[in-house]
């Protein structure tokens, strides 16, 4: 369950790997607003609030399926993971084959 104030990661889509803290929750449209995360340009015409309008950067809700919640076991977990890219290759030992050992009861049946 994600809460405001969460840190999460973006999982799938243009924004992926991006990381950020739950701005808003909007439960009906399962869907949540995350800083600095799918940002789009808003055109805005002036008003009282802002007098000049023109083009604002606002942060957009994404859908909530696409993204993790991030705690810090998880987050050091992913760390090592990508410090560890390097790929190890085992060497193989062949072992020397030695002569089984026979019994001298079967030595002398097959010498018969």
């Amino acid at each position: 369950m994600i809460k405001v104030g969460d840190n999460v990661r973006v999982i799938t889509g243009s924004n992926k790997g991006k990381e950020g803290k739950v701005l808003r929750v909007l439960r009906k449209e399962n869907r949540v607003v995350v800083d600095g995360v799918n940002i789009v340009k808003k055109h805005v015409k002036p008003n009282r609030t802002n007098e000049t309008g023109g083009i604002l950067e606002v942060e957009a809700p994404i859908h909530i399926s696409n993204v993790k919640v991030l705690d810090k076991t998880s987050k050091k977990k992913e760390e090592k993971k990508e410090t560890k890219k390097v790929k190890e290759v085992k060497e193989t030992k062949t072992k020397e084959t030695k002569p089984k050992k026979t019994s001298k009861k079967k030595e002398e049946k097959e010498s018969k």
